[in-house]
């Protein structure tokens, strides 16, 4: 993740303007609630408070975003959702925390599918790809098949080239 512009602002006021950025809250309480972004290029973070921040992506950008919740007897939520910000008047689904909405790439649910899907990004920038540049489909896949307990296909740097050389014919 890179931060382009940090706004550390005086007031609470949410910047959801009517423009073409897609916002995501994210919270940190210790042991409670956190929601983390794995990977993506904000365009802009904004600081609320030390427990809430809000960061901006561009439209076409492609972001993991992870929540987890527990309460005093362990983990009652545990989510993961790869998803790619629309420009204004596309079509999205909602999801929580995010305005306005996205497109869906992945959604998995429970801990043990979403450290599968972890493990599956690390690998995916070990082969020295950044996954925000990996095919949308492929994130399809991954979901797809971990919802059905099955094992997805790696991502490879094969399948990555040919997925450029399908975007310069049809963009």
């Amino acid at each position: 993740m890179t931060s382009a512009i940090t706004f550390r602002g005086q007031s609470h006021a949410l910047p959801f303007a009517h423009d073409a950025l897609t916002y995501v809250e994210l919270t940190h309480i210790e042991k409670r609630v956190e929601n983390w972004i794995r990977f993506g290029h904000e365009a802009q973070e904004h600081i609320l408070d030390r427990r809430r921040r809000i960061f901006s992506f561009r439209p076409g950008s492609v972001f993991a975003f992870v929540r987890w919740a527990a309460n005093d007897f362990g983990t009652i939520a545990s989510r993961i959702d790869i998803l790619r910000t629309v420009a204004p008047g596309e079509p999205c689904q909602t999801v929580p925390f995010v305005r306005p909405g996205a497109e869906i790439l992945l959604r998995v649910a429970g801990w043990p599918k979403v450290e599968q899907v972890l493990r599956h990004i690390d690998a995916v920038e070990e082969a020295g790809i950044d996954a925000c540049a990996v095919a949308p489909d492929h994130w399809r896949h991954v979901g797809n098949r971990l919802n059905a307990d099955e094992q997805p296909r790696t991502y490879t740097m094969a399948r990555h080239r040919a997925w450029l050389r399908r975007q310069e014919i049809v963009p």
